[in-house]
């Protein structure tokens, strides 16, 4: 989402741990994340959960290559946890948990996860090993892991931390419906931020801002705390190109939204959420 360099993504790191984050996820597709992270996580590595994910094909060849490299660049001997980035049919899913759940008996994995699995793909993958988590797209404009996975995982046991609780960006109210990214953000050719998602995500920022601004609160942190408050969800992945934003996310953690807030605010966005 735009270029942040290696020295302030070390920093912001570094912030979000101080501020008392002990979760961090990345996944061998981020170009230097692992890299950076390696370098920002060099005397602090046991003080995080680190999480990775195989994003390449499922070939056994190619599983052993990445699990390698991310060791490698994050510069630690085991991941806490590492995912599958997203179902691959071409493969079958038994050969890909087999050759995950050797790197467990290895000792290089802790956890297995799965992310962008719906329920019936998360429990094709549970027949052939232990699942611990799932990592689903959610946020006040993207709902529809609300139907599915969440309530599976709630009742499987499966663990949710979810990504992009604020909308990639959208739902901090920095920008309007008619902002435009520069050419080296992402965001400026994402297939799912439409013009509809846009002027939804100003909209809910315009009518939420000033109920977080009352409870101490901004707006990107009511959109992480919404998410928390979900019964299925164990914690939100959320970006930070700066120190400020890393603590800005860290203290959503605090807000423990009640049952008349989230009523409250089910009302003021009811019919904004156009994303799937």
């Amino acid at each position: 989402m735009g270029k942040v360099e290696e020295q302030a993504a070390i920093q912001t790191v570094h912030a979000a741990i101080d501020a008392g984050v002990t979760f961090i996820d990345t996944a061998e597709m981020y170009m230097s994340s692992e890299s950076t992270l390696g370098k920002a996580l060099k005397g602090k590595r046991d003080s995080v959960f680190l999480a990775s994910k195989l994003s390449g094909d499922h070939s056994r060849e190619h599983i052993r290559e990445a699990i390698e490299n991310s060791l490698s660049q994050l510069a630690t001997d085991h991941l806490d946890l590492y995912q599958i980035h997203s179902p691959k049919p071409q493969w079958p899913i038994a050969e890909t948990m087999a050759e995950l759940v050797k790197l467990q008996d290895e000792g290089k994995i802790r956890y297995l996860g799965v992310s962008n699995f719906k329920s019936d793909a998360t429990a094709e993958a549970m027949q052939f090993g232990h699942i611990q988590s799932s990592q689903p797209h959610f946020s006040m404009l993207f709902r529809a892991a609300e139907t599915d996975p969440l309530p599976f995982c709630l009742e499987n046991g499966i663990g949710v931390m979810v990504y992009s609780p604020i909308g990639r960006g959208l739902l901090t109210g920095k920008y309007g419906s008619e902002h435009r990214f520069s050419s080296d953000d992402s965001r400026s050719t994402h297939p799912s931020l439409t013009e509809e998602v846009r002027n939804s995500a100003a909209e809910i920022s315009r009518r939420l801002t000033p109920f977080a601004r009352d409870n101490g609160y901004t707006m990107a942190q009511l959109a992480i705390a919404w998410t928390l408050a979900n019964p299925a969800v164990t914690s939100a992945i959320c970006g930070a190109k700066t120190p400020d934003q890393a603590i800005e996310n860290a203290r959503a953690g605090q807000w423990q939204l009640s049952d008349s807030e989230l009523a409250e605010i089910e009302e003021q966005i009811k019919g904004l959420s156009p994303g799937v």
